[in-house]
């Protein structure tokens, strides 16, 4: 049984009415939500999803309930935009291309944060063939972006800083237009750097408006409260040593193993680019 079947069985996913990409999509596509993020046990994960059967669809890919997911980071050689995260800051944003392993489909994506603090994520398709890389096409689209959002970064200021590995199932509320996803089998990577996630562990990540959704609400009931959790700011976390300790870092030692190589980097630096980024 691979990764991605283990972990549609362990979550029950069979149980679950189908619906197609078209489908979820014209009901909850969502390129501006808020996002709320949980760690959930796998056992509770399973009861969560049975108790979502009857309002919510699992995405379903001719007979496929999971996608492997590939996310190659971009920051700066600093980690400004780690930083910006752990910090807090107002002017948030992240930079990856993700790669859809199943279906061949890649994409630049960049996710920032509107005036109320809400995740806008914005995204180009390009070639599957550069995935982990910014071309002149997507340096064009990250600029312009970025730029947008009063964010001063460059493409020409980025390089790759982690790979996050995961599978994903979706379930979307096509009457109510929100969304839900599970993540498990997680890994972090860089250099020969890795990290995973505890296997008895679901990232649970819903995604709607500003008021609670039915799943939120399932959660509370159930006893689980939101986490500020980012897969880059974890996966930075965990494999870079030296950088300040933080509430991320803390959750990540209680839930994820630790990195499997004593190959240790040198500690980063305060960015310039920090600077430029608060005064603007």
């Amino acid at each position: 049984m691979t990764p991605a079947s283990a972990f549609a069985a362990g979550l029950g996913l069979s149980a679950l009415r189908g619906a197609t990409l078209a489908e979820v999509d014209a009901a909850a596509a969502l390129q501006h939500r808020t996002d709320r993020k949980y760690l959930l046990p796998l056992d509770v994960a399973r009861v969560f999803v049975r108790r979502l059967a009857d309002h919510h669809h699992v995405l379903d890919l001719g007979g496929r309930r999971t996608t492997s997911y590939l996310s190659a980071y971009f920051d700066t050689e600093r980690l400004a935009s780690w930083h910006a995260h752990v910090q807090g800051r107002r002017r948030r944003w992240k930079v990856r291309t993700r790669l859809y392993a199943e279906d061949g489909l890649c994409r630049v994506e960049v996710k920032t944060k509107d005036g109320r603090g809400n995740t806008v994520k914005h995204a180009l398709r390009v070639p599957d063939a550069a995935y982990g890389e910014l071309d002149a096409q997507a340096a064009d689209f990250v600029d312009e972006t970025l730029e947008r959002s009063g964010i001063p970064v460059r493409a020409a200021d980025l390089s790759p800083a982690a790979e996050i590995r995961y599978v994903r199932a979706a379930l979307a509320d096509l009457d109510h237009g929100t969304r839900v996803t599970l993540d498990g089998a997680l890994t972090c990577g860089h250099g020969d750097r890795t990290a995973a996630l505890d296997p008895g562990h679901v990232l649970v990540e819903t995604k709607g408006g500003l008021q609670l959704a039915p799943a939120d609400r399932l959660l509370l009931h159930l006893g689980v409260r939101p986490v500020s959790l980012s897969k880059y700011v974890v996966g930075q976390s965990l494999l870079t040593p030296g950088l300040p300790d933080n509430d991320v870092r803390r959750l990540a030692r209680t839930h994820f193993t630790a990195p499997t190589s004593t190959d240790l980097r040198t500690e980063p630096r305060p960015d310039p680019l920090l600077e430029r980024i608060s005064a603007a």
